[in-house]
């Protein structure tokens, strides 16, 4: 496990932390909703096809070195003045605090404050940004953003390079990639990181559903239930990331994967 980006030379200036950074709006394209519009041309369906799998590869090139992360998910629409915006805030410093990198959907609201909290303790701040129909413009505390045109894309992304998911307090978008990675992890696609649900009382009501409503309908088994972490403390939330990554998975402190100039890297 990496403790963040590398140490400058010391000819070269040290980035300074508080600065923000400036990203170019989003701008709208169709592209997912035509996808999705049912049968096309056949030409039409190929050049759809490449422009998916040169957009994977993209993400691919552009996230490979951003080292061991955790994904932080959250409602766009909570701002400055919030409780959960201090608490995305604290979560986002403390992963960072142990070497994690923080990546979020790089938008504003909760996603903002995981994210400065990460570039305000010293971290990495990554986003994988969307193109909505109307544009959302990333927030201002990234290291590095990658905007993609399909959510099936980006999300793939969010969940690739991820040791473990924090949620905080969201809407739909956050409930679909919380239920995502749950069915992922049910069906053995992806191995049994930690999912952790920030905020007890916003999130005790979803829990209950799971435990009072699904479980004894048998759609899904305690195991399934167990997945899930509930708390109110970012302290707690880390200590069981950290303990999950280096005990279960592996993750020790050591140098970051090596860059191949011959692939463009």
């Amino acid at each position: 496990m990496s403790k963040g980006p590398e140490t400058p030379q010391p000819s070269a200036p040290v980035p300074d932390r508080t600065e923000t950074s400036v990203w170019p709006s989003s701008t709208p394209d169709p592209s997912e909703r035509q996808l999705l519009q049912g049968p096309h041309a056949r030409r039409h369906e190929l050049r759809q096809a490449v422009r998916i799998f040169k957009e994977c590869i993209r993400g691919f090139r552009a996230l490979h070195f951003v080292g061991p992360c955790v994904t932080v998910f959250g409602s766009a629409r909570f701002d400055a003045t919030h409780p959960y915006y201090a608490l995305g805030e604290e979560i986002g410093a403390k992963l960072a605090e142990i070497g994690i990198t923080v990546m979020t959907g790089g938008g504003p609201g909760l996603m903002e404050a995981a994210n400065r909290g990460a570039r305000m303790a010293g971290g990495r701040s990554i986003g994988c940004n969307i193109q909505l129909p109307k544009e959302q413009q990333p927030n201002p505390y990234l290291d590095a953003m990658v905007e993609f045109r399909y959510f099936f894309v980006r999300k793939l992304m969010l969940v690739k390079y991820s040791y473990a998911f924090v949620a905080l307090p969201g809407g739909f978008g956050t409930l679909d990639e919380i239920f995502e990675t749950l069915v992922l992890i049910q069906t053995g696609k992806m191995k049994r990181f930690p999912l952790i649900l920030l905020g007890v009382e916003f999130w005790k009501p979803l829990v209950e559903v799971l435990r009072e409503r699904l479980l004894p309908a048998g759609t899904i088994d305690d195991v399934d239930v167990a997945l899930i972490t509930l708390t109110d403390s970012p302290a707690e939330a880390v200590a069981l990331v950290r303990e999950t990554a280096m005990r279960d998975f592996g993750l020790t402190y050591g140098p970051r994967a090596r860059r191949r100039w011959y692939l463009g890297e």
